[in-house]
């Protein structure tokens, strides 16, 4: 199986490319303000997507949405817990970043929505849909069934987990979703968070210091 990723953007965003092999279907997880080198990371392996899943709406993880399903022609899907949060990207840009993008550059594509405990077949691999809200209100993790494998977004990291101060935000919806969606999943889990490098559940359970009293 192949799982490649890179940090793209000024925010070092980790986006996923996931194949069971070489030139043949892909899914996408998360697309950052930078729709060209995904593209590219998927050309490297001659892969073919057949879907983006965003694991929440922030315009680090969604600004490049609307290229990669143009250049693509996938379809995108995300929580519509997190609809207000795309409806103008260049707004966000805008008032976090400073960036004046050009008109229409970020412009969303219209999302299939995410459902909490499903499990979609995509390139011959099966994604669960875990609801994990507290970064965002739709915030979603997804676990390959069978794999051992979960994409964590911007719920937990390397030593940390996602911030809360952000619109829609809440730090207690945060850990109940770490208490009750994710740590509930096995030890040698391998985590694939949207920023940092990989991590394991066993290793955060035992190190983490915001999951000490979970």
């Amino acid at each position: 199986m192949i799982i490649e990723s890179r940090e793209l953007w000024l925010a070092a965003t980790n986006t996923y490319v996931v194949a069971p092999e070489a030139g043949g279907p892909a899914v996408i997880v998360d697309a950052p303000p930078d729709p060209e080198a995904v593209v590219e990371l998927l050309r490297k392996f001659d892969l073919t997507p057949v879907a983006l899943l965003l694991t929440h709406g922030h315009i680090d993880h969604m600004g490049g949405a609307g290229g990669v399903v143009t250049a693509t022609g996938v379809e995108a899907f995300l929580h519509p817990d997190d609809d207000f949060l795309v409806q103008d990207p260049a707004a966000i840009l805008r008032a976090l970043f400073g960036i004046i993008a050009e008109p229409g550059e970020f412009d969303p594509p219209v999302f299939q929505p995410l459902e909490d405990k499903t499990v979609l077949e995509l390139a011959g691999l099966e994604f669960a849909v875990v609801h994990t809200p507290g970064h965002t209100p739709g915030h979603c993790c997804f676990v390959l069934d069978g794999k051992g494998v979960m994409f964590s977004g911007d719920q937990l990291f390397a030593g940390s987990i996602g911030r809360t101060d952000l619109p829609g935000g809440s730090y207690p919806q945060l850990m109940e979703s770490m208490r009750t969606r994710v740590m509930t999943y096995p030890d040698d889990t391998e985590v694939l968070p949207g920023h940092g490098p990989r991590t394991t559940l066993g290793r955060e359970r035992r190190t983490n210091p915001f999951l000490r009293d979970l």
